[in-house]
Parts: structure tokens; sequence; C-alpha cells
């Protein structure tokens, strides 16, 4: 069984490997934005990506006049370039396609009900494929069905734009529509919001259990105290029942009298 070779990752012209000439160099800053350095030779961009930390001079737009490189750790750059491309695909114009089916003699509470599951498709940023079925003899009646396409498609049209007009496909016909750019724009807001609350909403399960294991800690930790502590008063008890001791026993030596007394108090 033949087994594929593993796919190569496919790394940019890097430091040595760019060749010599002008390039025009930029470099992220603190808040992650390309910051112009000028137009420098190779060497030169060579010699400042040493200075900044030993970085990596990475090509990125060879076809740039001149040739644009960017000054970068090459691993922390891959990592930002891969976290883009996922939410450009995330955002991106929705490729799944819903369908809804209907006859081209459907009633009028039925045509609703399509209508409104096809809205609700494309407020999610969907495409929707919108199908009117015949059997047998029906199909002379496409023209009712090409009808009934365009009267559905103008009903949207607020909210969808037609990708091309109706086409046949065996006894069926059928229409895409897709969402309006406001609509996929509101969308991906929504979505954006969502993510950015369900963050929120992490953080502050987080710091709740840190502030709980806190308070878990501080509450063994007292305990500990007190019995440090403990030993202490103990000791002060015995010395205190040494010295009645002594005292009893001076007393039963020499006898207790006023002279006796003064002398060992």
């Amino acid at each position: 069984m033949l087994r594929r070779a593993p796919v190569k990752e496919r790394k940019p012209p890097m430091n040595n490997e760019i060749g010599p000439g002008d390039l025009r160099v930029t470099t992220p800053n603190a808040k992650g934005k390309d910051e112009p350095l000028g137009v420098m030779s190779r060497d030169d961009a060579l010699k400042k990506a040493k200075e900044m930390g030993g970085l990596d001079l990475i090509l990125v737009n060879p076809n740039s006049d001149p040739p644009v490189c960017k000054i970068a750790d090459y691993s922390k750059y891959r990592y930002e370039k891969e976290k883009k491309a996922k939410e450009v695909k995330k955002n991106s114009k929705a490729t799944e396609i819903k369908e809804i089916k209907m006859s081209y003699k459907i009633d009028v509470h039925d045509y609703e009900v399509r209508k409104k599951n096809a809205v609700k498709f494309l407020k999610q940023g969907n495409r929707v494929k919108c199908s009117v079925m015949f059997r047998g003899r029906e199909v002379q009646h496409d023209k009712l069905g090409f009808e009934l396409l365009d009267k559905l498609a103008a009903e949207m049209d607020d909210i969808s734009t037609k990708e091309g007009r109706p086409k046949r496909e065996g006894r069926n016909l059928s229409m895409i529509v897709t969402p309006r750019p406001e609509v996929v724009k509101q969308v991906n807001a929504d979505r954006r919001a969502d993510d950015k609350a369900k963050r929120k909403k992490k953080e502050a399960r987080q710091l709740n259990k840190k502030a709980a294991a806190e308070e878990a800690a501080a509450t063994v930790v007292a305990p500990n105290d007190v019995s440090k502590e403990a030993p202490k008063s103990t000791n002060d008890d015995d010395l205190l029942d040494l010295e009645k001791d002594i005292e009893s026993s001076l007393d039963d030596l020499f006898g207790s009298d006023d002279f006796t007394d003064d002398l060992f108090s």
C-alpha cells in the first residue's frame, strides 16, 4: 500500500535566501502593526535584524518594487499568518448551501413556511438553493416554476441577491440566492461579539477559580499559625507551675516567715 508523502511546509525566502538589492523593510510594533523602517540593502537589513535580537528577515512581497521584507521571529510570523487565515475563513462568505424544496402548485401557507426558512438561512450567512419539484407530466408547467422562483427572489430582495437565473436540473428547477454584503457583515459582527462574550465569561470563570483557590489556601494557613503559637502558652504555664513548686519546697525546708520571705523574694 502506497503512502502519501508528507506535505512539506512552503517557507518564504528568509535571510541569506533573499537576493541582493534594495528592500523595503518593515517590522511589527508593540501593537502588532507593521512599522516601516525604510529602504535599505539586504546586508543592512540582515544587520538590523541581528541588532533587534537575532530576528529573521522574511520576504513577504517579492513582486513589489522594491521587494517588501519583514523583520520578525519566523515562528511567531507563521503563527500570526495561520491565525489570520483561520479568522478570514471563519468570517468569510459562508460556503454552506441550505436548500428549500417546494412544488409549483404549493399553497400559500406552505410557501410562507419555505420563505421563512430561506430568510432564516440567509440571515445566518448561508447561501440558499431554492428548488421547484416536478413529477411526471408536471414538468410541462415549468413556466409556473420560473415564476414562483422569481417571486420568491423578489420578496427576499432586501436581504439577498440571485446568483443568475433559475436553471433546470433534470425534472427540477433551481435557483441559488446569496445574502447581501451588509447581512454577511452583520452576521460576522454578531459572531465576533459572541466570541468576545465567551472569552470574557471564560476569563471571569478563571478569576473566580483563582480567588476561590487563594481563599482556600488562606483558610488552611490560619489553623497552622494557631497551632504554632499554642506550645508557647503551654511553656508559660509549665514555668509558672515550676516556680510554684520551688516556692513550696523552700517553705518546707526553711519554714515560712517574714524574714525568709524577704530573703528569697
